[in-house]
């Protein structure tokens, strides 16, 4: 719109000038025209005789030019350089006329500017033919507000196609981008799951951009499903192996008396578990990161949800001596949302919380509903975060100083942290007075 607004008010300045210059040789034409039909009524009438030169200047001349005006007009008839009658310093013209046919030209006399009529006339006088010359003047004053008054006209001309030409630059602005409009809006309101190609009627000229948008919708559509494939694919070629090296590497150890080789298949087995939990980690990431965009989202009951995680982790906290308590109230605490994701999360929280817990020691887990957000708690009695930020130890492939001597891989609290984002809620954690870790889940309801 700026664009055709600089044309327009170009175009408008091109009109005044050329309305201007139009009016002004126009007024300066008709001007002329009277000013030379006065100048040769004036030669007409001049008469020769044995007792000289007469001049009977006629009304009709001045007449003609005080008809258009209130100008002051000046004469001179001259024989030569012999002024006859009229003011005998109005300047004569720089080439002399040629006959009846009047020259004009522009002068200033009397503290003003005149335009001047000059013809030249032979006369017999006294036996001899002389040439007499015929000066007529007049002041430009009518001319001149003739000239402002077509200029202010011209000017009201322009504005006026300025105003028609903005208003139609606002209507065609709001033509051409209405279906960008349109078509932004429609991809705006698919989520990040649909990925249909693009079928919308577009104007002949949207025609490629739509056609590069399916193009690349495509692309991606094709890029998501190959990495999801690819995360599937790793997850099964990546575990199973591991778990069958860990599973013959416990038969050896079983079946092997020589301490060496028992402290041997220790070292790996621990690499074994090491290596599992940092694929089994990455490509939990990896999957967390891939469903925040493609999530499935559906309506999930939390406190059974986390009954049935918590559950799965029994086996794990028994074999250290962890007891786990779960406290999630009766009422149903609903929230829409991924179960992939979520699941991911507590089985994060929670196995976090088993890790770096003492023997013998207990986990809390609790579920509330609060200002419309569920705050989910999971506590434990282990070592705490040390000299450490939560903030910090929530980054990739972050741990902590104290606990070097457990197997981790440092994407646990990123994943919960990312899975927070996801649903816009937040995750923190911070050392538990008394000993031990706080972490806290909170996810908007609604």
């Amino acid at each position: 719109m700026l664009t055709l607004l600089v044309v327009a008010a170009v175009l408008s300045g091109l009109l005044y000038l050329s309305v201007r210059t139009v009016a002004d040789a126009a007024v300066e034409t008709t001007q002329d025209s009277i000013l030379g039909a006065a100048t040769v009524a004036i030669a007409e009438e001049l008469r020769g005789g044995d007792d000289g030169l007469s001049v009977d200047i006629p009304y009709a001349a001045f007449s003609m030019l005080g008809a258009t005006g209130e100008d002051r007009v000046f004469y001179r008839i001259l024989i030569g350089e012999q002024t006859v009658t009229g003011y005998d310093d109005l300047p004569v013209p720089d080439q002399a006329p040629s006959g009846l046919t009047p020259y004009f030209y522009s002068t200033a006399y009397q503290d003003a500017q005149v335009r001047v009529g000059a013809v030249t006339r032979t006369v017999l006088v006294d036996g001899s033919q002389v040439i007499v010359q015929v000066l007529v003047a007049q002041t430009r004053t009518t001319q001149d507000a003739i000239s402002r008054q077509m200029a202010n006209r011209a000017a009201a001309l322009g504005l006026g196609f300025f105003a028609i030409a903005a208003v139609l630059s606002l209507l065609t602005a709001r033509s051409v981008l209405q279906p960008l409009q349109g078509l932004a809006e429609a991809m705006g309101r698919r989520g990040p799951q649909d990925l249909r190609p693009f079928e919308r009627s577009v104007p002949l000229e949207l025609t490629p951009l739509t056609g590069a948008l399916n193009g690349f919708i495509a692309r991606l559509r094709g890029a998501l499903s190959r990495t999801e494939t690819f995360i599937t694919e790793a997850a099964h070629h990546v575990r199973t192996p591991l778990a069958t090296v860990r599973a013959q590497a416990e038969i050896a150890l079983r079946q092997t008396d020589d301490d060496a080789t028992r402290a041997t298949l220790g070292r790996v087995i621990r690499a074994v578990d090491d290596s599992a939990r940092s694929a089994g980690q990455l490509l939990d990431h990896a999957t967390v990161v891939y469903r925040t965009d493609q999530r499935s989202d559906e309506v999930l009951a939390l406190g059974p949800l986390i009954t049935d995680v918590a559950a799965a982790f029994h086996t794990t906290a028994d074999m250290r001596d962890i007891t786990i308590k779960v406290d999630v109230p009766h009422d149903t605490i609903a929230l829409r949302f991924d179960r992939l994701l979520l699941e991911s999360a507590l089985r994060n929280l929670i196995d976090n919380a088993i890790k770096y817990s003492f023997e013998d020691g207990s986990i809390a887990i609790a579920l509330k509903a609060e200002a419309g957000q569920a705050i989910i708690t999971v506590k434990d009695r282990g070592r705490g975060l040390g000299d450490d930020s939560g903030q910090r130890l929530a980054g990739r492939f972050q741990r902590g100083a104290n606990v070097e001597d457990v197997i981790g891989s440092g994407l646990g609290l990123t994943i919960v942290r990312d899975v927070a984002r996801a649903v816009g809620g937040s995750f923190t954690i911070r050392n538990r007075e008394g000993g031990g870790t706080c972490a806290i889940l909170i996810l908007p309801l609604g």
